[in-house]
């Protein structure tokens, strides 16, 4: 396991370690929780960034179209 030494403002960090407060949970593991959320986000984005280079786009419009008309 890593260790990461960052830097923040007060503000930023107190206000972090309410909202660890609040889900009561530690502020190290708070930080885990949100780097797994960016790390899936981008992980993401980097899957439909290659699809798309390779996909059909008309193909990806009917998909779009028939999910418009199943959450109408």
């Amino acid at each position: 396991m890593g260790t990461l030494t960052i830097r923040l403002p007060d503000d930023k960090h107190n206000r972090l370690k309410e909202l660890a407060q609040a889900k009561g949970i530690s502020v190290n593991k708070l930080i885990e929780e949100l780097s797994t959320i960016a790390l899936a986000e981008f992980d993401a984005h980097t899957r439909f960034k290659a699809m798309a280079a390779t996909g059909n786009p008309e193909a990806g419009l009917k998909i779009l179209a028939k999910l418009d008309t199943l959450t109408e």
